[in-house]
């Protein structure tokens, strides 16, 4: 039931909701790794404390893997949400308001995030 040029695209009948799934399965994948390199990190300075943390995220490889962590953190949070959104809220205007709020709070995390991790490593 498709046209030619959405089997072309590769697109479903929302012409968006192949992108978004592999979107959310990406980010899901690289979580896994990021978790795994997370983990070991915080297991790395749990006994060190404060200042262990921040020698830790110091180091420009550990930082950069942080700040990647947050990135896919919250584009994985904020298409989850999106999904929450679509499902569970049938007015339109409300839809629209909460999809705004999601994006500019997962900008603001972010944002917010990186900016910490910047200070600690710079």
């Amino acid at each position: 039931m498709t046209t030619p040029y959405s089997r072309v695209e590769g697109l479903g009948a929302s012409r968006s909701g192949t992108q978004h799934f592999w979107r959310e399965r990406a980010t899901a994948a690289a979580l896994v790794l990021l978790l795994i390199w997370f983990a070991c990190a915080m297991l790395h300075v749990a006994m060190g404390g404060p200042e262990a943390a921040i020698a830790y995220l110091a180091q420009p490889l550990h930082a950069v893997l942080m700040i990647l962590f947050v990135i896919a953190t919250v584009i994985h949070m904020t298409l989850g949400m999106q999904v929450v959104i679509e499902d569970y809220i049938h007015v339109e205007s409300q839809k629209i308001a909460l999809f705004l709020l999601n994006r500019a709070f997962g900008w603001l995390i972010g944002a917010l995030c990186i900016f910490a991790i910047l200070k600690i490593a710079l």
